[in-house]
């Protein structure tokens, strides 16, 4: 399986809650449907890519599911931390996280609470 963003070969990591692929390249992640959730305690050691890296990545938006490639994936947003934004596709539920992006929607604190409110559009 090759990665949505930069068309390398995606690496399998095998935990105690799943597995998951990870880029060899870019280091983000592919979740399929709902195993996001489970990996969400260990987020830290299955993202262990540069986040840096990762913003760069995050500006590619127009990608197709590296499981359904016909799917093109739409850009998401973390309810919670507007923030964040991550790929989803609308045929299998999988999910794209660039590097960092993982390790962040998993760890909710005061400091997310308020980018919250300032991400709000004012008039």
């Amino acid at each position: 399986m090759q990665c949505p963003k930069c068309e390398s070969n995606f690496e399998q990591l095998h935990t105690p809650f799943g597995d998951v692929e990870r880029c060899q390249h870019c280091q983000g992640l592919w979740f399929d449907m709902l195993e996001h959730q489970d990996l969400k305690d260990i987020a830290e050691g299955v993202d262990t890519g540069n986040p840096e890296v990762g913003k760069e990545y995050n500006q590619i938006g127009d990608i197709n599911c590296p499981v359904c490639p016909s799917s093109k994936m739409l850009k998401m947003v973390d309810i919670k931390q507007p923030h964040i934004w991550f790929e989803s596709c609308p045929t299998c539920y999988g999910r794209f996280y660039d590097a960092g992006e993982f390790t962040d929607v998993s760890e909710y604190n005061l400091a997310d609470f308020i980018k919250k409110f300032s991400a709000v559009e004012r008039p």
